[in-house]
């Protein structure tokens, strides 16, 4: 089997994710992606009509997001016609998930050059929903419209899911509320030492403009006092109906966990920052890397997907990462950087108990908490920042993986060459 390499990594700033506040709430979702795809093939001077495919996670497939964006985003780009583009969507797993299936083709010798990514535009997507929902029409989701679908596996607002994982588990609000500043903390060193600086790219209008050339989300002066302060976000879903007199959210818990006492604690200041974002990877053969003189920055050396409860739905990323160090014939151990989305705080505060890690290797550099989450382009983000980390700090293995609605987590190893 051949092996597939990473060539480089591009990633924009995140914008805060609503209509008319955010830097990045005015663009097209073509031009977000395809400011990343430019900065690619001009870093790289790739010959873009060899670029075999352009595999692009996007998770809000409505509207100007509802096409097919790899494709689109590459010609807007002023990619070779020749050059493919396909998208997919694993709901916040679909940036990991491109770059897998991307890596995939080239280890399996069917391609030599691929772009993976992704890109989310979340302020128009939630902005276009509303227009939709004032319409009297159904945005899309899981599940809806498919009572057969809920009976089997009830499928309940994600925050509620999480509030219940940490009654599960035992996890107490100030248990997540320390998670949650540490993320800040960690985040605003990255920042202010510069260790986003080599993949990051500045979004510029069509007339030069830089309409984004930093983080526009962390709140680095966020303690645990100040979010012992804030109000859970996910109380008004716990008696809401789930659809048209259908079952509450709390309700569809219930029809798989009866006896499960939980209640809101997960808040703004503990959960994924809604925002706007796109990310790029470079992937090559060996063979096509030494022809055309692209330096290999990391190897791929596993990839596995896990599906696990839906009702629950955040806690696929335990087993996602102990079947990719299996396949890959590594240990805990072996890893020196993990990179777990923050989609809320349970998820990696579950994910460091139930492997025993070492905290000061999971999210060195912060994560979606105080970064924000970018559905389709998180994981994309992740593979590019656990590399910078991996050639920061001179380790050589970063496992990133990341829970998906519906249950679900894509998981990788990447090794720095």
């Amino acid at each position: 089997m051949a092996d597939a390499y990473i060539i480089d990594a591009v990633r924009t700033p995140r914008g805060i994710g609503k209509m008319g506040k955010g830097a990045l709430s005015q663009m097209h979702p073509e031009h977000l992606a395809a400011t990343v795809l430019v900065a690619l093939k001009d870093r790289n001077n790739l010959n873009t009509a060899e670029v075999d495919d352009v595999i692009w996670g996007t998770s809000g497939t409505i509207g100007l997001q509802g096409g097919d964006i790899g494709r689109m985003a590459a010609l807007d780009a002023g990619y070779d016609v020749r050059a493919s583009g396909v998208s997919l969507n694993r709901f916040c797993g679909s940036g990991l998930t491109a770059t897998n299936l991307a890596a995939a083709q080239i280890m399996s010798g069917m391609e030599d050059l691929v772009v993976a990514g992704g890109s989310e535009q979340l302020s128009y997507v939630n902005h276009f929903g509303m227009k939709l929902r004032e319409a009297g029409l159904s945005s899309g989701g899981m599940g809806v419209g498919n009572p057969r679908l809920q009976a089997k596996h009830p499928q309940t607002n994600q925050g509620v899911a999480a509030d219940a994982i940490a009654a599960l588990e035992g996890i107490t609000r100030e248990d997540l509320e320390e998670l949650g500043a540490e993320s800040q903390r960690r985040a605003a060193v990255a920042l202010q030492e510069g260790r986003f600086a080599k993949s990051t790219i500045a979004v510029k209008d069509d007339d030069g403009t830089v309409l984004l050339d930093r983080e526009e989300y962390p709140r680095p002066e966020t303690t645990k006092e100040s979010l012992a302060q804030l109000k859970p976000a996910f109380e008004m879903f716990y008696n809401m109906p789930s659809e048209k007199d259908g079952p509450t959210y709390a309700e569809l818990v219930k029809k798989k966990y009866p006896d499960l006492d939980f209640k809101p604690i997960h808040h703004a200041g503990i959960s994924s920052g809604v925002v706007d974002g796109a990310a790029a990877i470079l992937l090559a053969s060996k063979d096509y890397a030494e022809k055309h003189g692209l330096k290999p920055r990391a190897r791929i050396v596993a990839t596995a997907n896990v599906g696990d409860d839906p009702t629950l739905m955040l806690n696929a990323p335990v087993p996602a990462a102990r079947k990719v160090l299996e396949k890959a014939g590594l240990s805990k151990d072996d890893i020196d950087v993990f990179e777990i989305n923050e989609a809320f705080a349970v998820v990696v505060e579950k994910f460091i108990r139930d492997l025993d890690l070492d905290r000061a290797k999971v999210n060195p550099n912060g994560g979606a908490i105080a970064l924000g989450h970018p559905i389709g382009a998180t994981g994309a983000i992740l593979i590019g920042t656990a590399l910078d980390e991996l050639e920061r700090t001179g380790g050589r293995y970063a496992l990133i993986t990341m829970c998906a609605a519906g249950g679900m987590a894509p998981a990788v190893i990447i090794e720095r060459v």
